[in-house]
């Protein structure tokens, strides 16, 4: 399996070299120069599979080839990233939430948001791949976050030989639980970096840092090399592809439907890496009818589908549900490009259109395939709080705002179109990262100390506490001092 770049398909690497780079030289992001096929007879198999099997089995489709892995050594990676890792055995159970529709819970990880799915098992893979491509050398990860992914990658490169790893996080873009966790994390190699902006702020000012060639060369000569653990890595991204198929299989094994049966997926997303993940599933040969996106008052991605218009250049909200407040979706680059037919030149334009101008609209041609493929909308700040509130009164759920956002487009969707396939709500976090949200959904009063907030959470609706929300406010806080988006470099010490 060899890999190109969306913005220069006449480079080729291997997937250990695509895992350890991160970012193409020229900015364009790397994949597979094919999608490898699951056979709908294989789903049998991997039905009868744990999550740790159904992981070697899809990621072996990627990341197998010369200069790659072995399929044991991707065995021992799931195994090092999901035994003893996850509160529910099941590491992505599926719950049901009435006769038609589930959800697929992705946040039982270490730190209760989907993120710790991919970010589990992406240190060693890149620690792997570093030793294949580069030995001897150290690691620079740099990572920009909206809130979950930047305590996921401090998790779970926290004290890795070989690693650094520096989080940016937009000061007053997180909620508060995800602030603590982030500023109290524990590691010696870990530095975390609040800046004045907003997450498009954070993301280019990472991606200014890679694209400066010669900070590049001088950190490269001083034993450095730098990747990201966002999910521009297909390192990030590739794990994902594994509940689509995992959520599918538990479901053909309770008998909600039966081998072949097509079902939707419903994906709250900002940087659009978690419902690409499905699309790649899809075209694998996963039996989904609609990947339905999902937005919140950022409405980016929503109006894209619409019309076939990307435009960053709008009002930006800052909601409850932060890890949505995007603007730029890194991630549609990679799908744009595949679904151009894989021309790495127009693919460039656009992007370059977009940091120029602002904004790109692709044909018409194009939005209406698609259209095919996906269903966007949005949900406001009053509909998501209306949405959490009709889940639990309704459903007996408690979802947070991400999820809520998603189970609000659903029921937009269906009303829409009357289809009423089987759907599958992809839950993405715990709703104790966003109690004050959750709780004023709810019509309660929110206590101004958020631990007393955690326990008014867990006595009104009676589900526990995550183990690693519950002591957070007990741990000392590490880091403090905020900088400009012009200074970032700076922060990067090598």
């Amino acid at each position: 399996m060899l890999y190109t770049s969306t913005r220069n398909n006449k480079i080729e690497v291997n997937c250990a070299q695509a895992i350890v780079q991160g970012l193409s030289p020229e900015g364009g992001l790397f994949l597979p120069r094919n999608i490898p096929k699951v056979y709908l007879m294989e789903l049998g198999t991997l039905a009868k599979l744990d999550y740790i099997y159904r992981a070697e089995y899809i990621l072996s489709k990627f990341l197998t080839s010369v200069g790659g892995w072995e399929r044991d050594e991707i065995l021992n990676c799931a195994r090092a990233a999901y035994t003893n890792t996850f509160r529910d055995k099941a590491i992505a159970p599926v719950k049901k939430l009435d006769d038609n529709t589930h959800v697929l819970e992705l946040f039982h990880g270490p730190t209760c948001a989907f993120k710790d799915l991919a970010l589990q098992i992406l240190p060693h893979l890149l620690t792997g791949a570093a030793k294949k491509c580069m030995p001897g050398r150290q690691l620079a990860i740099l990572v920009a976050t909206s809130g979950d992914t930047g305590k996921a990658a401090l998790e779970g490169f926290c004290d890795v030989e070989g690693t650094r790893i520096v989080v940016f996080y937009p000061e007053q873009g997180v909620s508060p639980m995800q602030k603590r966790q982030m500023i109290t994390q524990r590691g010696k190699n870990v530095q975390v970096v609040p800046v004045r902006g907003n997450f498009d702020d954070t993301q280019n000012g990472v991606k200014a840092i890679f694209a400066d060639k010669g900070y590049m060369t001088r950190a490269a000569l001083r034993g450095y090399e730098f990747t990201s653990a966002n999910s521009i890595n297909w390192g990030r991204l590739v794990p994902q592809i594994v509940y689509y198929f995992s959520a599918y299989c538990d479901l053909m094994n309770e008998g909600k439907i039966v081998q072949g049966e097509k079902i939707n997926f419903v994906v709250p997303t900002g940087n659009f890496g978690n419902i690409l993940a499905g699309w790649y599933a899809k075209q694998m040969g996963l039996p989904i009818k609609k990947l339905i996106c999902a937005s919140n008052a950022n409405r980016v991605l929503a109006d894209f589908f619409e019309t076939g218009k990307y435009d960053k250049d709008r009002p930006f909200h800052c909601t409850s549900s932060p890890s949505m407040d995007i603007l730029i979706s890194s991630n549609l680059e990679r799908l744009l490009y595949l679904a151009a037919g894989q021309d790495s030149k127009q693919t460039a334009a656009w992007m370059q259109e977009l940091g120029k101008k602002g904004s790109y609209q692709v044909p018409e041609e194009l939005r209406r395939a698609l259209r095919r493929e996906f269903f966007g909308a949005s949900c406001d700040e009053i509909q998501c709080g209306m949405a959490i509130a009709k889940a639990w009164e309704e459903l007996d759920y408690l979802a947070d705002p991400h999820t809520a956002v998603a189970l609000h487009v659903l029921d937009e969707y269906r009303a829409k179109t009357g289809d009423n396939t089987r759907s599958v709500v992809v839950a993405t976090a715990s709703p104790y990262k966003f109690t004050n949200s959750v709780l004023d959904a709810l019509g309660e009063l929110v206590p101004e100390d958020e631990l007393e907030a955690l326990a008014w959470l867990e006595q009104k609706s009676g589900v526990e506490i995550p183990a690693p929300l519950r002591d957070v406010h007990k741990r000392r806080e590490r880091f403090h001092r905020v900088c400009n988006k012009e200074e970032m470099k700076h922060w990067v010490k090598i």
